[in-house]
């Protein structure tokens, strides 16, 4: 029974990862800790096992179905690299608590952007010319930071980037970053990898449902609106928000209280 909610739990995961360019990462760490009482060293290189599988069932659909900026793609991740090494040097000197609890802050400002302003007109899929490089590259850098500082995806900062700062079409922006996560991903997992949390009995059938679902995700999302796409990204973001405000509050109330 255990085997069945773990491959539903991908499924789950690999389906709003691949529609939203996520990686469900914000998903499934919760859903293991909190459902299946995993422990959190082990939660997280599952989660990120996972978003490598994600991003490799779903790159290959897009880039085939031409909806990946693959110039775009390697020019962010370059910066999203350079940020995470920054990051895994500068993570002693900072405290995971502010970061995470400033992160959630900004993250619930984006989606109440997304929620509750009408969107800027959006360029033709097949006719748009990506702009704000500058902007696209620093942002970039600083997904990577956070994403080694707490160990969130770059995702549910770089398709609001993409989407917002750089005028790329939200679509392919969730297409982008869904190809730009599992080298991020990747990265990320080879230091559990080596201090051994990274549970074979536990990812096997987590990407049995991840592959699954991220297939049924790159199938809809063509087909979706982009405003749905966008309302539906925009509640994921309350989500992170919610885990980010909580893993800072945490560390900041008892210091606050005394």
């Amino acid at each position: 029974m255990t085997l069945l909610f773990l491959i539903s739990a991908g499924v789950l995961a690999g389906a709003t990862g691949s529609l939203l360019g996520i990686g469900g990462g914000v998903i499934l760490v919760p859903l293991l800790v909190l459902g299946f009482k995993v422990p959190l060293e082990d939660a997280v290189p599952a989660s990120l096992m996972c978003v490598v599988a994600s991003s490799c069932g779903a790159a290959a659909s897009y880039v085939e179905r031409r909806l990946s900026d693959i110039r775009l793609g390697l020019t962010l991740e370059l910066a999203t690299v350079m940020g995470a090494i920054v990051g895994g040097l500068v993570a002693g000197l900072l405290a995971p608590a502010w970061v995470a609890f400033i992160f959630g802050l900004f993250t619930l400002y984006v989606s109440a952007q997304m929620l509750l302003v009408r969107p800027p007109p959006e360029q033709a899929i097949n006719n748009y010319v990506p702009t704000n490089y500058p902007l696209g590259i620093s942002g970039s850098f600083v997904a990577g930071g956070l994403s080694a500082l707490l160990g969130v995806g770059g995702g549910p900062l770089k398709v609001p980037l993409m989407s917002y700062g750089m005028r790329v079409p939200f679509k392919v922006a969730s297409a982008t970053s869904n190809l730009m996560i599992g080298v991020t991903g990747a990265a990320s997992v080879a230091a559990y990898a080596w201090r051994g949390h990274v549970k074979l009995a536990l990812v096997a059938p987590l990407v049995v449902g991840v592959l699954a679902g991220a297939s049924v995700g790159c199938r809809l999302m063509p087909r979706l609106p982009t405003a749905v796409l966008r309302r539906l990204f925009a509640l994921v973001l309350l989500l992170v928000a919610a885990q980010m405000l909580w893993k800072g509050g945490e560390g900041l109330w008892p210091s606050l209280l005394k």
